[in-house]
Order: C-alpha cells, then structure tokens, then sequence
C-alpha cells in the first residue's frame, strides 16, 4: 500500500460544484474555449466591482500576473525590489527573470507577514518596489507600508495570492498597491485548479499590462477597433487563462463569500482548541486585518518536534505541512538576490512551522480527528 492510500484526511480540497460543472458545459456550447471569452470578462469584472479596481486581468496563474507586474513597470538588471523570504519562489524568480534583484527581508514574528522596520532598513538608492505577501490572507500593516511607499517614492505591489476576500480595515487586499496579483491553484480558497489575476490600481498601468497580456501586442485595441491591425508593440507573453478555466473560476467567485465562510468556522474551531496550549504559538490576527481562513497553523518549539508531530500525523492518515524554505537559503536565491539583515524571525518560522488540513467542505469529524492527534501527540511528547 502507497503512502497516498493511507491518506484519509488530506492538506486541501477543492468545493466544486454544480455550478462549475454547468459554467463549463456552457463553455463548450460556446465554441470557443481560447482565453479572453465570456467566462474570462464575466471574471474580470468580479474582481473589478469587489476591489474597485482600475482593471482586472484574468491570467493562466498568480506567477504570470507577477511577471506581468515586472514587465509593466519595465524592471531590469540592477533594479531591486523588497519581498519577504518567506514566500513561494514566484514572487521573486518574476523580477530576477527581468535581472532585477529579489532583496530578501525579515518577517513580523507574529503574522509572518513582512516586517516594516526591516523592509525601511532594506531601502537603498535602487529600490524600485516594495513587494508585500499577505501571508495566509491575513493583511501587511497597510497603513505602515502605504506611508512608507509614499515617503521614498517606491512603487508598492501585492502579492495577494492567498488573500482572495481578504480585507485591511474594510478595504479589499490588493486594491492598495498600484499592481496585486491573485493565485486560484488547487491548494487556494478559491480554485480553478491553475489560474490567476492582476489587478491594476494604477490608471497609467492599464495599457501597458493589457499589451503584454497579449503577447506584446496591441490585440485589445484592434478589438475595441481603435486600430485595423494590431502588431508587435513591446514583451509581453501569453497570459490568457483558457475558458474552460475561466468557466470553472466564474462560479467559485460568486461563492466567495460561502466558501471563505466555511473555512472560517473550522479555522475558529482550531483556535479554539490550540490557542490555551503553551506549547504552541497559533496565528496572530491584527485588528484592522479581515482575513479569509487561509491557513492555520502552529509552531513548535524545535524543528525536531515539528517533524515529530507531521510524521506521527501522517502515520494516523492525516497531512499535515511546513511550509516555505526561506528564500534566501535557496541556490536560486543566493544567485539571483541578496538578504537584507539576519532573517532570525523567517529561519525559525520555517524550521518549526505545520500548517493543518483546512477546507470548505471538511466534516466536522474530520477536525475533530485533527485536533485529537495533535493533542495525543503534545501529550506523548510531554511523556
């Protein structure tokens, strides 16, 4: 027997529905099923009545709206753009594609998000922008780094891919940078298997973005028919989402609300019953922060007892997950960036880290379960 037919309580699963599954028939009824259709509109403008945005682009993956990001701000070799190390390798292999420089920077202790102070420190006559990841979907310290944008004339990003309905003092994630881009992969609240979103504050950006979006070229105007022939106007690539996807993502939208909400009650349930422990550090939830029950996890005291508690899960059929290698200890991010300070805050998070299984549609037996290893397990390591 695999490993996998052990697996009774996985890390993640979709919530699809009957209304994916007739958005996609009606996908094909269509006809056309390249990106840039009806589905992929009716998405778009989701996102720009729910963040008030510029423009919504629906894009193949978060990944593509950050290579978006470095293409529309016409980043290159030397540039240096501010980011946690604590993140998915995207948010800075996007710029590096462009020869910018992914300049890594501690986390806030608390919500793992990045760190203000440690990002002012970072600031150097190079810094182009300042990258922020809501971790978990529960938001930066808006106002500090709205403020410190605006001091040192930086340009602020959102690497919003897990803060789908999210918001920081009633205002959507991703609508306070000039760009934010959003992820729908499998593991996300809202999923269309792969997929993303760019959405564009900044009024001067939307041309630009809409070119590359379209392999470069000026496909969106000739579609407008604001010209007869559209041709080559500067990089870009192919960053349309398909329908078929777009189909799938159009329906999980109108359910944010439903889906963000469900996870909500078990990730209440979880701190419920962890939150008293002194063995365990739980998540931490600014006041001004409306975040959307992305992620729960613990930290434990040592790595050793992490690894402990996710292999003893695992062996009673449940997956239970660190998360990020610290980009800055990577290969890649020793070549292509550089670190800004110690990262003590960011090696430890790593090393001691389990995020639990959380989804939509988890039965209130599984959690239980959950719970009940965990605790079997803090009691067998307290002897």
């Amino acid at each position: 027997m695999s490993d996998k037919d052990n697996i009774r309580i996985p890390f993640c699963r979709p919530d699809y529905g009957d209304g994916e599954r007739a958005a996609i028939e009606t996908a094909i009824r269509s006809g056309k099923l390249e990106g840039g259709g009806a589905m992929a509109v009716k998405c778009e403008r989701w996102f720009e009545g729910w963040a008030g945005c510029e423009r919504a682009l629906i894009t193949p993956s978060c990944t593509a709206s950050l290579e978006m990001m470095a293409l529309a701000l016409d980043l290159g070799e030397g540039d240096e753009i501010i980011m946690p190390s604590f993140t998915f390798v995207s948010t800075a292999g996007a710029f590096a594609l462009r020869g910018a420089v992914p300049v890594f920077v501690d986390i806030d202790p608390h919500t793992f998000n990045l760190d203000l102070q440690a990002a002012r420190a970072a600031i150097t006559p190079k810094t182009k922008a300042i990258m922020l990841v809501h971790y978990g979907g529960v938001g930066c310290d808006m106002d500090g780094f709205v403020a410190l944008c605006k001091e040192h004339g930086i340009v602020l990003l959102e690497d919003a891919a897990q803060a789908i309905g999210a918001t920081w003092d009633g205002k959507p994630l991703g609508s306070f940078g000039a760009l934010s881009g959003f992820s729908f992969h499998h593991t996300k609240n809202i999923t269309c298997g792969e997929g993303g979103a760019l959405l564009i504050n900044d009024p001067a950006l939307v041309a630009a973005s809409e070119i590359i979006r379209d392999k470069g070229t000026d496909r969106s105007d000739f579609l407008k028919r604001q010209v007869t022939k559209y041709q080559w106007q500067k990089l870009g690539s192919s960053y349309q989402l398909s329908e078929l996807a777009s189909a799938v993502l159009s329906e999980q939208l109108l359910r944010t609300n439903e889906i963000n909400a469900a996870r909500m009650k078990i990730w209440q349930r979880y701190d419920e019953a962890f939150a008293p422990l002194n063995q365990l550090q739980t998540p931490h939830i600014p006041a001004k922060a409306g975040h959307n029950a992305h992620i729960y996890s613990v930290l434990f005291a040592t790595s050793e007892q992490r690894n402990q508690c996710a292999a003893f899960m695992r062996n009673a059929g449940i997956v239970a997950a660190p998360h990020y290698v610290p980009l800055h200890s990577t290969p890649g991010g020793v070549k292509y960036g550089r670190s800004s300070g110690e990262l003590l805050v960011t090696n430890r998070v790593a090393d001691t880290q389990l995020r639990l299984p959380l989804y939509a549609t988890m039965r209130a037996a599984e959690q239980e379960e959950v719970i009940a290893t965990l605790l079997e397990f803090i009691e067998t390591a307290n002897g």
